[in-house]
């Protein structure tokens, strides 16, 4: 699952991680990512920290939270000064990307999250 409040880089990332073989629901209100969240089951979620309404450390805490299959949760973000760094993995974040992001490390990191038993490629 994707969430990103941003247009442009959710439609940008969206389409870049299935042209690389991820399924991608790709969504741009926290809200809608913890309704969908259940019935999507995904494997790795990738989200923004700056969003309307419900900011991305709070929107990781309620998703891990649901029967979230182990999954991985990665920031991607503007915030990436030290103390953001600190405070998304405090919140529940196993991976804390700046962007623009290196989009090499981060299918690396995807495919890293597959490697480690998980079900399926669904983000």
């Amino acid at each position: 699952m994707l969430v990103e409040d941003s247009p442009d880089i959710l439609d940008t990332m969206s389409e870049f991680l299935c042209i690389h073989a991820f399924d991608v629901l790709a969504i741009a209100h926290p809200f809608d990512a913890l309704q969908q969240a259940a019935s999507f089951n995904a494997d790795v979620y990738v989200l923004d920290i700056g969003l309307p309404g419900m900011d991305g450390y709070h929107l990781v805490q309620q998703l891990r939270q649901l029967d979230t299959n182990n999954a991985r949760f990665i920031a991607l973000t503007g915030y990436g000064q030290r103390s953001d760094k600190a405070r998304a993995l405090m919140a529940g974040f196993d991976v804390h990307f700046t962007k623009p992001v290196n989009t090499q490390v981060l299918l690396g990191t995807l495919h890293a999250a597959a490697s480690m038993g998980l079900s399926s490629k669904n983000y």
